[in-house]
Order: structure tokens, then C-alpha cells, then sequence
């Protein structure tokens, strides 16, 4: 993961690497569950072979612990998917 500023709020951001379209597709949905199960939100950039996560909180501007928590639970999304490389 990778520390980020935008617009003064700081973010957690990583990009996953996929062989086809569809499983980033299938990845951007199981990272959207576990989001909505959780009740917190990240931003998820879709693209041919490519997933972007962001993690931040909205409320506060910045990071709190659940975006670390999140983010943690993404890589584990992450390593449950098949024939994957992240960057």
C-alpha cells in the first residue's frame, strides 16, 4: 500500500494486476461486499486487468484505523483470487 495525499487528505492506495477483465471484475466486487458489509467505502478504479483501492474516511478527511483494517482485508481478497499479480 501506498501512502497518498490528494486535495490535503491523506489515502491509502494500491493497484492489482489481473489477467482478463473479468477477474478484476469479479475482484471489484468482492472488495465492493466486503465494503458494504463493513459500512465503509472505497474508492475501486475498474480497468482491462487493473483494480485501483483507495481507502480513506470521509468523515474525519484523512485515515483512520478501519482503512488500515481494509485495506488489510483487500490483500487477503486479493490472495484468494487466482493467477494474480499486484503493483
Amino acid at each position: 500500500w501506498e501512502l497518498t495525499d490528494t486535495d490535503g487528505i491523506k489515502r491509502l492506495q494500491r493497484r492489482f494486476k489481473f489477467g482478463d477483465f473479468a477477474a478484476a471484475l469479479d475482484f471489484s466486487q468482492r472488495v465492493g461486499q466486503e465494503a458494504e458489509s463493513e459500512g465503509h467505502h472505497p474508492r475501486i478504479t475498474l480497468e482491462w486487468g487493473r483494480v485501483g483501492v483507495e481507502w480513506w474516511t470521509h468523515k474525519i478527511r484523512g485515515l483512520h484505523r478501519n482503512d488500515f483494517v481494509m485495506a488489510s482485508k483487500t490483500d487477503e481478497l486479493f490472495a484468494q483470487t487466482p493467477d494474480t499479480a499486484a503493483s
